[in-house]
């Protein structure tokens, strides 16, 4: 493995996403603020959550699009929220697993295509070995579990060679109603799925979480340390924040407020 271990945090309480996204932009800022110091002083991290229902848009929709959507969406109970990921609308939220891998490229040696090939494997590898689900085969990026139904969805923004955003996956089934709402990543046809549904099993984001983080360390080569949060240091401060926002925002949604047909 890399000699540099990759620091990770597993959320404990589903986090509002537009301070989630805030914390990806400040650790990004200190990564590359002491990568100009010394190219090799700054440290990778790894953040494991659950969101708050919220549907985000990507990079790839127009204005009124946008408009349009966020309206609609808003009224079923679920924030939405604009970013300059790749790809289109996708949903967020309680019983879906989110990896945000910040990670620099160069130390590395990954294209853009060799990283979003590694988190596409993770998830396969995790999804068969775990579980015994198989994926299959597709054109598009994610995983499959049949041409019109997708478990695993990637969506990834590299700046200065370092990353942000990252993957999801749902694990309960209680992310289903809120993706019926929408067409998700533009997928005409596709709905979404979820290890509960392949299984037929309960299963909790903490179990999968303590199973899906070695294989993510596998993926990338990489040991994975968890952050001490007993520390004084910039990460920790956000993190505790980012924590006191969630104890904050109180209950959510279990389901959309105002079904719409999809």
């Amino acid at each position: 493995m890399a000699s540099r271990p990759i620091l990770f945090h597993i959320f404990h309480r589903p986090l509002p996403y537009g301070p989630t996204l805030a914390l990806q932009q400040k650790v990004h800022e200190f990564q590359l603020q002491r990568r100009r110091v010394s190219p090799d002083s700054h440290d990778d991290v790894l953040l494991l959550l659950e969101h708050r229902p919220v549907y985000t848009a990507g990079r790839r929709q127009t204005e009124d699009e946008v408009l349009v959507e966020s309206t609609r969406l808003k009224n079923i109970g679920a924030e939405f929220v604009a970013t300059q990921r790749g790809g289109q609308t996708t949903y967020h939220g309680p019983g879906q697993v989110v990896a945000y891998p910040l990670l620099d490229l160069r130390r590395m040696h990954l294209s853009i295509a060799q990283y979003i090939c590694k988190l596409q494997t993770a998830m396969k590898y995790h999804f068969i070995n775990t579980y015994g689900i198989q994926s299959v085969d597709s054109d598009n990026t994610g995983v499959f579990l049949s041409e019109d139904v997708k478990l695993g969805s990637i969506g990834v923004q590299i700046r200065h060679r370092l990353t942000s955003h990252g993957l999801a996956y749902n694990v309960t089934r209680e992310p289903l109603q809120w993706f019926n709402q929408v067409v998700a990543c533009g997928l005409t046809g596709v709905r979404a799925g979820c290890i509960a549904g392949a299984t037929g099993r309960d299963i909790s984001v903490p179990d999968d979480l303590n199973r899906f983080l070695p294989i993510m360390s596998r993926t990338f080569g990489r040991e994975m340390i968890n952050i001490n949060m007993e520390q004084d240091g910039q990460l920790q401060e956000l993190i505790r924040d980012l924590e006191a926002d969630a104890d904050r925002g109180g209950p959510w949604p279990a389901a959309p407020i105002s079904p719409i047909s999809s």
